[in-house]
């Protein structure tokens, strides 16, 4: 039986929120062992409110929607994103790998509400475009933000790094 619009466009959502999800666990892990970075700990957990926030947004459209998110998605996307933490901290430059990991992931969002923007349209649900769009301006700052600042990062870790300071966090 072939799937409806509205099916799909109400599985991106899930999908979305558990990419919320991913990024809440992910970016909280990093804010936890930052300390020679006090700049990027405060984007962080500006970032981490206004994933918490679009979390919410994504959980009202699929209310709307007469459903709700997976727990299993969440589960799964969030344990991902603990396990990447790890892996990243174990490294010394634990800051610049987290930095890439960071600048990637916000496209992958970006890309994800361009999709739900076009899915939303596409399923009539035009009650969603004004929070889908307001979630896709926040993740096009943070990446932004991630780009601007991947230079000062890089040369603030080597300057620790060459002065025997802890570098990675």
């Amino acid at each position: 039986m072939p799937e409806t619009i509205h099916d799909i466009y109400a599985t991106g959502l899930v999908n979305a929120r558990a990419v919320e999800t991913q990024a809440i666990q992910l970016l909280s892990r990093q804010v936890e062992r930052l300390e020679s970075y006090p700049e990027m700990e405060a984007v962080l957990r500006r970032h981490i409110t206004e994933s918490e926030q679009q979390r919410d947004r994504l959980d009202q459209l699929l209310e709307s929607l007469g459903t709700s998110n997976s727990s299993v998605k969440d589960m799964v996307t969030g344990l991902m994103a603990n396990m990447a933490a790890i892996g990243h901290a174990v490294m010394p430059d634990e800051v610049i790998k987290n930095s890439l990991a960071n600048y990637a992931f916000e496209h992958f969002e970006i890309a994800t509400y361009n999709s739900l923007l076009t899915l939303a349209d596409l399923a009539g649900h035009a009650a969603a475009e004004a929070s889908l769009k307001q979630s896709l301006a926040e993740e096009q700052r943070m990446a932004q933000w991630c780009e601007d600042h991947l230079d000062a990062t890089t040369r603030r870790y080597v300057q620790l790094r060459v002065s025997g300071e802890k570098a990675g966090v």
